[in-house]
């Protein structure tokens, strides 16, 4: 590939970030570690394919040419496990959403870029990596295969994780998730096989295009808090659900009011309130299945929609979702308890009631059940 040709398909891949980027400003939400590690990703892209211009100007030695062309190949290598490590970081935030766990990977990924580094170092002296002629030009070193092995087995590290979790992870992301490694993968392949061939952060420039959209759909719909979705979304799916239920398959919801909550703030103020609405999401998401769908209704109240069809399923449902309370307030050491008070129902076909109506339904059943609760604590 001459210079040109770089120049021109790396240009185009910066300008396509440089349009994520503006508009993944405007639209995500910066409070979310999927937004920061997402950013991060398209910067050091956008780095990455500047200084891969850098590192093509070939010949001319002893002139500015040179010096680029040194700077340029120099970053190339610092920055080479750079991406796939915050792409790594990405995926486990995505399958687990839990910034304390995905504090494991740290330590092994920065060992490894410093490892990276302190080799990339001593390769101005012996040429492992690479080395630039007298006439400067590139050639691959020995130990060219060691950076090139670390991208790979990062990023088999991610692939692996979200095959190992994708019982845990919705369908639409699962895939987006996977064909980000497709082409990349593919251009390294090539890169490799085909000396002088640059296309793998153009192949991720495509990627981080498709996950764009992806995310700027979720996020759009998700509650700025909880992580959960919002209401806007709720009622665009029920009214999805309403569409497609038949006589042999419809869906059920609960709405469950988050009790006491108002005492929580007051007693122990609003961020351990915002503290407890954060932990009934995540309670109940781990009660429930990845398909489930939860949605932030307003203020305390939460939505549940699920591909239950009778009443018996359901109760059972609603049975884990006690059993999940208790174990959350025996083992939590928060200084609150959690309780939920929960109505909930399977949606009837032949009613044909629309969404306001089936809520109605349900709210009535939820205010029933929270004056049951009442009386049973006094």
């Amino acid at each position: 590939m001459n210079f040109t040709t770089n120049l021109i398909i790396n240009t185009y891949s910066i300008v396509l970030l440089i349009f994520v980027y503006i508009h993944a400003l405007k639209h995500n939400e910066k409070v979310f570690l999927q937004h920061k590690l997402f950013m991060m990703l398209v910067q050091v892209t956008m780095l990455m394919l500047v200084v891969d211009i850098f590192s093509r100007f070939d010949g001319n030695p002893g002139t500015i040419y040179s010096v680029i062309n040194h700077l340029g190949n120099f970053l190339i290598y610092l920055l080479n496990p750079v991406l796939p490590s915050l792409w790594l970081l990405y995926v486990h935030c995505q399958i687990f959403d839990e910034e304390d766990k995905m504090k494991q990977w740290i330590y092994p990924l920065i060992a490894i870029n410093a490892v990276n580094v302190f080799m990339l170092i001593l390769s101005q002296a012996f040429g492992w990596f690479y080395y630039i002629d007298s006439g400067n030009i590139y050639h691959r070193g020995i130990l060219f295969w060691v950076p090139a092995s670390i991208m790979f087995g990062l990023n088999i590290a991610a692939f692996i994780l979200i095959i190992a979790n994708r019982e845990n992870i919705e369908k639409k992301y699962y895939l987006s998730l996977v064909f980000f490694l497709t082409i990349p993968l593919a251009c390294a392949i090539l890169q490799i096989i085909l000396y002088g061939t640059s296309l793998v952060l153009n192949g991720i420039t495509l990627s981080l295009l498709i996950a764009f959209f992806n995310i700027q759909n979720r996020n759009m719909s998700i509650d700025y808090l909880t992580g959960a979705y919002n209401r806007k979304k709720l009622e665009v799916y029920m009214k999805e659900k309403i569409s497609t239920s038949t006589e042999n398959k419809t869906f059920s919801a609960i709405l469950i009011d988050l009790d006491n909550f108002k005492s929580i703030n007051d007693t122990f103020g609003h961020d351990m309130g915002d503290d407890a609405l954060v932990n009934s999401v995540k309670l109940l998401k781990s009660c429930l299945r990845s398909v489930d769908f939860i949605a932030r209704f307003g203020g305390d109240e939460f939505y549940i929609i699920l591909d239950i069809s009778n009443s018996d399923d359901l109760d059972e449902t609603i049975c884990r979702i006690d059993s999940c309370i208790e174990k959350f307030n025996e083992q939590s050491a928060m200084p609150y308890k959690l309780s939920f008070s929960m109505g909930y129902a399977v949606y009837d076909y032949h009613s044909h009631m629309k969404v306001e109506e089936f809520q109605k339904q349900i709210d009535i059943l939820m205010y029933e059940n929270k004056r049951i609760n009442k009386e049973i604590k006094n």
